[in-house]
């Protein structure tokens, strides 16, 4: 049960849409909308899940890439949540994505030892605490000066008096919310990406959601899905969605909070840890991506232009490069910044007067009419609760079981253990450095080695997407008979992350990623030119966006 999205059945899972009659149907594939998914598949439910563009084309692509507590939350003396999100994260870390999410440590540097290390130190025991007794991480620990530098030489000796690390974990989010999609299809789940939501379905009296009409939109064709429950978890999208036809408002208001993020190379910083900064708003992260790339972010303002393509100012990144700067030894400037992207926070409030409306500290689930269940809001950590808490409101008052999802590891993750401690066999029994299989193993788990059978049948997908890797070519073949990929974008931005790793090799990487993409998908020569053409396009509308925020504003390299 390895759950796979074929590219190649595209036409047969619209035809199941509508020829099928589901008892859930989910509306929007992100995070939330694939844990949805996965939570009433596997309660032994019919479910299909319907997304306008790519799995995490959005916010969920989008994030940090932390699974955290949300430390700055016990400032707000939100105990219960930082308890809930940290049982998520260690659930995720131990049992259920143990291939995926992974520990990484971050250091929170002193600048006040007499006035910070009580109030940090304080903090940091309660976030421990909060975990309960079984830890799947090491508790903080002080640092003194000398040891903060040996784990982190970049630092500014002139304002250090200390320091505290701790751990939390990271994420690839798109490769989550991809995996966690598989998932429900493995358990059933009928998962179909561009394919739009145009109107929701009443029955006779009007007076229950019982499904939607649908588009492809790649074909154009319709199709009426019928459902006895609809659950939307379109994050910013929740507006124009509850505004379609026969669709109803929830009672609740989706503010959007646009969240930048800048890439700096990995030899800009000198450090072997992450950081986290205390600003005078929230915090802000360094975050370690790959051994070529640290993350800095984020930002948190208000955003009321285009939900699918925010922007960032000059001022977003001079605002993330100046706190990153108070305790960095060598400054980033914006000539250090080498790629960029924007998110979209969907923040809530209830309206006065709903008596459906259900808060949930920060997400926020509602049933407008009967049959239609909507939930905005919540931390990428807690999906899970969301997920479970809005396929509750959908199903109330119907005899089905409890979710489980708490107790099911998504694919991937069996087996981890003997699979890491067997990398080097692997790599000798297919003729691959030990590197290449470590990298694949890090990726995908035990699909790993669907990954690799691809190139047993043709070693060539053995060679590099682009010289020295990591990527392989096989892993383009993979995305589109595994992971539902239907355009070279949906590689370069989400598959393979190479859109956020480097404009310059996601435009050099085009041409080959859609001749591969051609060979199983049987597209012509013209399909391949639209193809490199469109996702060209896509990497100089970034470039440009990148441009801009580098030279817009006020000139922190100046200074």
């Amino acid at each position: 049960m390895t759950g796979g999205l074929d590219a190649r059945d595209r036409r047969r899972t619209i035809d199941r849409l509508g020829e099928q009659t589901f008892d859930v149907l989910v509306v929007g594939g992100g995070v939330t909308g694939a844990g949805a998914a996965l939570d009433a598949a596997s309660r032994g439910l019919r479910v299909a899940l319907v997304e306008s563009r790519d799995l995490a084309s959005g916010t969920s692509s989008r994030s940090s890439k932390l699974i955290h507590g949300g430390l700055r939350y016990l400032e707000q003396f939100d105990f219960k949540l930082v308890r809930e999100a940290l049982k998520e994260r260690d659930l995720l870390v131990s049992r259920l994505a143990p291939h995926l999410v992974r520990p990484v440590t971050f250091l929170y540097p002193l600048r006040r030892k007499v006035v910070e290390q009580p109030y940090v130190a304080a903090g940091l025991t309660l976030y421990d605490a909060l975990k309960g007794m079984r830890r799947p991480m090491p508790r903080h620990r002080n640092l003194s000066v000398k040891e903060a530098h040996r784990v982190a030489p970049g630092l500014r000796a002139d304002v250090l008096t200390g320091a505290m690390i701790y751990y939390d974990a990271q994420v690839d989010d798109a490769r989550f919310t991809l995996t966690l999609a598989r998932t429900a299809a493995a358990h059933g789940a009928v998962i179909a990406t561009r394919a739009r939501a145009v109107a929701m379905s009443r029955d006779e009296r009007g007076e229950r959601v019982v499904g939607a009409r649908v588009r492809d939109e790649e074909s154009g064709r319709e199709v009426d899905v019928a459902a006895d429950a609809v659950v939307v978890c379109a994050g910013v999208w929740t507006g124009p969605v509850s505004a379609l036809p026969g669709a109803a408002e929830p009672g609740f208001r989706v503010r959007m909070s646009k969240g930048v993020h800048v890439i700096v190379p990995g030899e800009a910083i000198d450090s072997r840890t992450g950081m986290i900064i205390r600003t005078e708003k929230s915090v802000l992260f360094i975050i370690p991506w790959t051994r070529r790339r640290w993350i800095v972010g984020t930002t948190d303002t208000d955003w009321d232009g285009d939900r699918a393509e925010p922007t960032a100012t000059g001022e977003d990144v001079d605002y993330l490069l100046e706190h990153a700067n108070s305790v960095l030894a060598r400054p980033l400037t914006r000539d250090d910044v080498v790629g960029l992207y924007v998110g979209l926070r969907p923040l809530v409030a209830a309206d006065e007067g709903s008596a459906t409306t259900k808060l949930s500290r920060e997400h926020v689930v509602d049933v407008p009419v009967p049959g239609l269940a909507m939930i905005a809001g919540g931390k990428f950590t807690t999906y899970r609760i969301m997920a479970k808490d809005v396929v509750d409101a959908a199903l109330e008052g119907y005899d089905v079981p409890e979710s489980v999802t708490d107790r099911l590891p998504l694919v991937g993750a069996d087996g981890l253990p003997a699979l890491e401690r067997s990398v080097r066999r692997i790599a000798e029994d297919h003729d691959l450095d030990d590197d290449t299989v470590a990298y694949l193993v890090r990726r995908y788990g035990n699909l790993a080695l669907e990954v690799l059978e691809l190139v047993r049948r043709d070693p060539s997908l053995g060679e590099p997407l682009l010289a020295p890797g990591p990527w392989l070519r096989a892993e383009v073949c993979y995305a589109v008979t595994h992971e539902g990929a239907l355009h070279a974008e949906d590689v370069i931005a989400r598959r393979t992350r190479l859109l956020i790793e480097s404009n310059e090799l996601a435009h050099r990487a085009v041409p080959l990623v859609a001749r591969l993409m051609a060979d199983v998908l049987g597209w012509d020569e013209a399909r391949v030119e639209g193809e490199i053409s469109r996702c060209r396009g896509l990497v100089e509308a970034e470039r440009a966006a990148l441009a801009r925020a580098r030279t817009s504003g006020h000139d922190l390299a100046a200074t």
